[in-house]
């Protein structure tokens, strides 16, 4: 069976087990108070570019978000988010059991226009209904799609308006910022974008991890004590800083992400040369073809993919989903197939 299922279907990179290995029975202090994990945080305040900014190491994406949203918001505020946003439909109800309702905004291939956000401000008009003061996107977004560097700007400058929060979910922020259509956004750019925002390592080749970058000063105070009372301080945390330290050191963190790219650009264009079209024209290592549903059941037999939805009554959207561990050999194997 080959795998294109999810990009986090093998443990992780040789060099992920290999430090840990090489640190394993080292003695240190739990719950990321280490030099292990200090070291990492400066690391990223550094390739950041943002000295000032906190940074939260956490296990899993659906993690961070709802610690992060239980600890940024009051009781009677709430969430923006597109409709296909992973708190939206892969979280199981996970914000709104912290108490935070999500509002669910139509989506441009995955993503938020700023007219939107008057449009929700406009629809919230008093204090019988919840107030939108933050809004969550992914980038990539949840059908691979990327915001531009262009496009966060005007989101920025449409929440300054009405003094909202804007939070980035980065579980696939490698394949992101180097996706080949990605023309001038950088890490650097994001802390004067963000309030706050999560790089992901779970999806690009870490065991397990995700850094929560605060930057929002207001955002900050007591975060850790929310990350205690929701689950989500790890007691070996410096398997996380661990992991962070080395896929950043010298940049594997990019290579990785950009060898998913690669993958999918190549998966992409061999569907396309066999007469199939696109659900949606995604630029990352999430990609959605169209084919005959009868086509996908015979392919089901030695692929492991996910069916996305229906499209018509003979034709089904798939995803296929690239990693740093897929080989060129899997995706002749799946353009051959068709």
């Amino acid at each position: 069976m080959i795998y294109f299922r999810s990009d986090y279907s093998v443990g992780a990179h040789d060099r992920i087990i290999k430090r840990l290995q090489e640190t394993n029975m080292a003695h240190t202090d739990g719950y990321s108070l280490d030099d292990f994990c200090y070291e990492a945080q400066d690391l990223i305040k550094e390739l950041i570019g943002s000295p000032e900014s906190d940074i939260h190491f956490m296990v899993g994406g659906t993690q961070v978000n709802l610690t992060a949203i239980a600890a940024f918001l009051r009781p009677h505020e709430a969430v923006l988010a597109p409709k296909t946003g992973h708190i939206c439909v892969h979280e199981t109800g996970a914000i709104e059991a912290t108490g935070h309702k999500v509002i669910h905004v139509p989506h441009t291939d995955g993503k938020i226009l700023p007219h939107q956000i008057d449009e929700t401000i406009i629809e919230h008009e008093d204090e019988h209904m919840v107030l939108p003061k933050l809004l969550y996107i992914s980038q990539s977004t949840e059908i691979g799609t990327i915001y531009s560097k262009k496009e966060l700007m005007a989101l920025r400058e449409k929440l300054n308006e009405h003094n909202m929060y804007l939070y980035m979910d980065g579980a696939r922020l490698g394949a992101a910022l180097t996706s080949s259509e990605n023309k001038d956004l950088t890490l650097q750019d994001l802390p004067g974008l963000c309030d706050a925002f999560y790089i992901g390592g779970t999806k690009n080749g870490f065991l397990f991890g995700e850094a929560l970058v605060i930057v929002n000063p207001g955002l900050k105070e007591d975060f850790r004590f929310i990350m205690k009372q929701r689950g989500g301080m790890l007691a070996k945390g410096r398997l996380l800083g661990i992991q962070f330290h080395e896929m950043f050191k010298d940049g594997l963190y990019f290579k990785l992400a950009e060898h998913a790219n690669e993958k999918a650009k190549l998966l992409r264009e061999g569907i396309k040369e066999k007469g199939y079209d696109f659900f949606v024209h995604s630029p990352t290592n999430q990609i959605f073809p169209i084919l005959p549903t009868s086509l996908v059941s015979k392919l089901e037999k030695d692929f492991f993919f996910y069916r996305w939805c229906p499209f018509d009554k003979e034709r089904t959207v798939i995803r296929l989903v690239t990693s740093f561990a897929t080989v060129k050999e899997d995706v002749d194997s799946f353009i051959e197939a068709i």
